[in-house]
């Protein structure tokens, strides 16, 4: 499943910054979640590339011009006793679809993924981005149907934590 030609795909750098951001501002527009984001290029930079990363970025690139971004790192199975890479954000720009690179992109996380002998690949898909479903269906993805996502931020993880 290779990408078009001229597509090339990188590790990002600390130098990327500004342009991560900018890929997460458009995503979470396209998401309707813009209002969420907070974001910005210190905590990037500080997050991605400090002295514990706490992610990884991949880079697409059409002759030289950014066109999408995977942002990922590991989780854990404890049924498994291996590890797991967790694809948080996969944004592909609207002018650069169509061209093979969302596909390209998963082909590479699914390598560094075997690479690193993680016995699984997960996402999360909003339940209304059916290009996206339909997308992750072709590729054989399958969803977990009796599985949700919980989550605490904010006040309530604060409250949790404090013993509140």
């Amino acid at each position: 499943m290779p990408a078009a030609p001229g597509v090339t795909i990188r590790a990002a750098r600390a130098e990327d910054c500004a342009l991560i951001k900018a890929f997460i501002l458009e995503l979470a527009e396209y998401e309707r979640l813009a209002h969420e984001v907070v974001t910005t290029e210190e905590a990037l930079r500080a997050t991605l590339f400090g002295e514990r990363p706490a992610a990884e970025v991949l880079i697409a690139e059409v002759e030289g011009e950014a066109a999408a971004f995977a942002l990922f790192f590991h989780s854990y199975s404890t049924f498994l006793a291996r590890p797991g890479l967790y694809l948080e954000d996969l944004f592909v720009r609207p002018a650069h679809r169509k061209l093979g690179i969302g596909a390209a992109m998963m082909q590479r996380l699914a390598q560094v993924a075997v690479e690193r002998g993680c016995g699984r690949f997960e996402w999360s898909v909003l339940d209304w981005n059916e290009p996206a479903l339909e997308f992750y269906r072709r590729l054989g993805a399958e969803p977990m149907a009796e599985w949700t996502v919980q989550r605490l931020t904010g006040d309530a993880l604060a409250r949790l934590a404090s013993g509140g």
